[in-house]
């Protein structure tokens, strides 16, 4: 399979900030390929440039065999673009809003007609085709966003954090428009920040922080270098000292083939991260260790591997979003 994409030495810098540094990357044709990182891992600057709108300090883009460079204008005609905020116009019907979008593009009225009914039947809003989006929810909302990147029929569609600050039924409902969109061909490019978005979507995908892609695979192939289940460990004292004892003490449990530090969340900061090959028979030696040494515990999971385990045994973070929290900041920024 070719690539539609193909990304070499890709850098951005803002100041003494170094955005996206020196990454690079192919997207085949046709598949859903993913960018999974945090806020501020350099997703957004990523698809900015790809689709035109900021330009690269140095590195080679080629979309479809279209310098990014030298033939901008040839690239935004086979390209979509759904940013992580809404576009559309709350003073206006979802018609209305796709109707002047296809004038954007020059698209006859009559065909605009027909593309409008045929956009709004995909995203399934025909019978809200004549409301203002002022009574929309954002689920209805992300939906009609989506479906004016598509009035342009694209190639390649980029998605940026497209269900951010969604419920789960709408986050799942967008998750099957999206895929029914590449199962007709179109080749989608995705950022998120949800390791089940990556996880159900993504075909292929970067693992981002900081800049810099840290790891890329398909997601299944991530999860299996892991080798095992994993134990995440929360401890109530906070510091190094507390993680040192708690290592000292796990060393002498047999089984477990790695010990990591990391940092959880606020709740629980401390953490360590144990990579085992059979976790529920451990289990209990983990905790025996820990009380002969008096280590009170905050938090003690285990799980088969998942995309967030990848994440923090790649970059010693973990990657979980606060959804409440990401939803009320959306809300504040509209109003």
């Amino acid at each position: 399979m070719d690539d539609i994409i193909d990304v070499k030495g890709l850098v951005k810098t803002f100041g003494d900030i170094r955005a996206v540094d020196d990454i690079s990357f192919g997207v085949r044709r046709g598949e859903i390929f993913g960018f999974l990182g945090p806020n501020g891992a350099g997703k957004s600057t990523a698809i900015k440039i790809l689709t035109t709108l900021i330009r690269k300090d140095s590195g080679d883009v080629i979309i479809d065999d279209l310098d990014l460079q030298t033939q901008a204008d040839e690239v935004r005609r086979i390209i979509g673009y759904a940013s992580q905020e809404v576009g559309v116009d709350n003073d206006l019907t979802a018609r209305e809003n796709l109707y002047i979008q296809c004038r954007y593009y020059h698209i006859t009225k009559e065909r605009s007609k027909q593309k409008v009914e045929e956009l709004l039947k995909t995203v399934n809003l025909v019978e809200a085709g004549d409301r203002k989006l002022s009574t929309f929810s954002g689920g209805m909302r992300k939906r009609l966003d989506l479906a004016t990147a598509l009035v342009s029929d694209p190639q390649i569609l980029f998605l940026d954090e497209p269900t951010t600050g969604l419920d789960p039924k709408n986050r799942k409902e967008l998750w099957d428009y999206i895929l029914g969109l590449n199962h007709q061909g179109t080749t989608i490019f995705l950022t998120t920040q949800y390791m089940e978005e990556a996880d159900q979507l993504a075909d292929r995908l970067c693992i981002i922080d900081q800049g810099r892609i840290v790891e890329e695979g398909v997601p299944e192939d991530l999860k299996a270098k892991m080798g095992g289940d994993t134990i995440t460990i929360g401890f109530r004292e906070d510091g190094p000292t507390i993680l040192a004892k708690a290592k000292e003490a796990l060393a002498r449990v047999p089984g477990i083939k790695d010990i990591r530090e990391c940092q959880l969340d606020n709740i629980c900061e401390s953490g360590l991260v144990l990579t085992i090959e059979d976790g529920s028979s451990i289990m209990p030696q983990v905790i025996r260790a820990l009380d002969a040494r008096m280590i009170e515990v905050q938090r003690l999971t285990l799980s088969s591997p998942t995309l967030d385990d990848v994440f923090l045994s790649l970059t010693g973070k973990t990657l979980k979003v606060n959804e409440k929290a990401d939803g009320e900041q959306k809300r504040r920024r509209r109003r």
